[in-house]
């Protein structure tokens, strides 16, 4: 049993994850980018990106990359467009073999990537694994009943590592399926963007069941295309993370979303959303698997400015009629 946990990335998801592997029992390591982060925390046992919730004993900060390096397992808890850069600056300290456990949910926007495969080409010494499932960071922090999946090529690891997570609080399931579970981390935060702007629009009840319905069946179209399996999306990492974001403001996407469905002011600093980021890239791979994704590709349009929230929606509705399971 691994006995030392590095998280990467001092935010709230982070800090979040830190506190889930000290219930477990694990020596906790947390490296922050932020020299105040790490001064907050060690000395006040507060992070202030998660001011409520008290950081435990068990978790030490530190801003130095190479100490991270030293534990059991790694986890990466920051954004999705900063994985290579943060991995790279990791893979010098790594040993062989040691677990990269991917908290970020996103597609690296210029090739395409799954983060997995991120991860691959920028630690070939590590194992790439990722963590997915429906989790807000101040549920998590606070303890609150949460489970998600642990999926890593290999079986035995995979349950190894929920072992290494799992308390009365945290039940994590293993899971082998590595593209069923980053699509679905992925693309529902682009889903959830359309779910927010259903809300913002006042479209109705009955349009944001009817939303999540059908962004669910785009997810999974286009996993099982890319080759994931189909029970995959109908769990935690997929059909639970999509409606878990698309439930509501505690989801940045979907508060995201909800902005611009109101008309606000998209230009104006907002939580880190990263569904902004994948919606391009998502669209770009149904296109080139000859998938269709129309919530996607009109999520994109919207952000891309080249649609706008009224036609998206006149759009949308003005499909051909066709099967349901078409």
């Amino acid at each position: 049993m691994s006995e030392t946990v590095a998280i990467v990335g001092g935010g709230a998801w982070g800090t979040a994850l830190a506190l889930v592997a000290a219930r477990a029992g694990r020596t906790v390591t947390l490296w922050a980018r932020d020299p105040a982060a790490v001064a907050a925390i060690n000395r006040d046992r507060r992070n202030p990106r998660l001011p409520d919730i008290p950081v435990a004993d068990a978790i030490t900060a530190t801003g130095t990359i190479a100490a991270v390096a030293l534990a059991d397992v790694v986890v990466l808890a920051v954004p999705a467009q900063t994985v290579r850069a943060v991995t790279a600056m990791l893979a010098p300290h790594l040993t062989a073999a040691t677990p990269l456990v991917i908290a970020a949910k996103g597609l690296e926007r210029g090739t395409d990537r799954r983060l997995s495969e991120v991860v691959a080409e920028s630690a070939r010494q590590a194992i790439p694994a990722a963590l997915s499932g429906p989790s807000f960071a101040t549920d998590v922090g606070r303890g609150l009943p949460t489970a998600v999946t642990i999926a890593v090529g290999d079986a035995r690891l995979a349950l190894d590592l929920c072992r290494v997570f799992a308390s009365q609080t945290f039940r994590p399931y293993a899971e082998t399926d590595m593209v069923g579970v980053e699509i679905g981390g992925a693309v529902k935060n682009v889903l959830a963007i359309a779910a927010g702007i259903v809300a913002g629009r006042r479209l109705g009840a009955s349009a944001s069941a009817a939303l999540i319905a059908r962004a669910f069946a785009e997810l999974r179209r286009l996993a099982e295309a890319l080759g994931a399996r189909a029970d995959t999306l109908m769990g935690l990492s997929g059909l639970g993370d999509l409606v878990l974001t698309c439930s509501g403001p505690q989801s940045r996407n979907f508060s995201y979303g909800a902005l611009i469905g109101a008309g606000g002011d998209r230009s104006a600093p907002h939580p880190l959303a990263e569904g902004i980021a994948t919606a391009a890239v998502a669209r770009d791979l149904a296109r080139r698997h000859g998938v269709e994704m129309p919530i996607v590709e009109a999520v994109a349009a919207v952000l891309d400015d080249t649609l706008t929230v009224d036609a998206a929606i006149d759009g949308l509705m003005a499909r051909p009629l066709r099967r349901e399971a078409d």
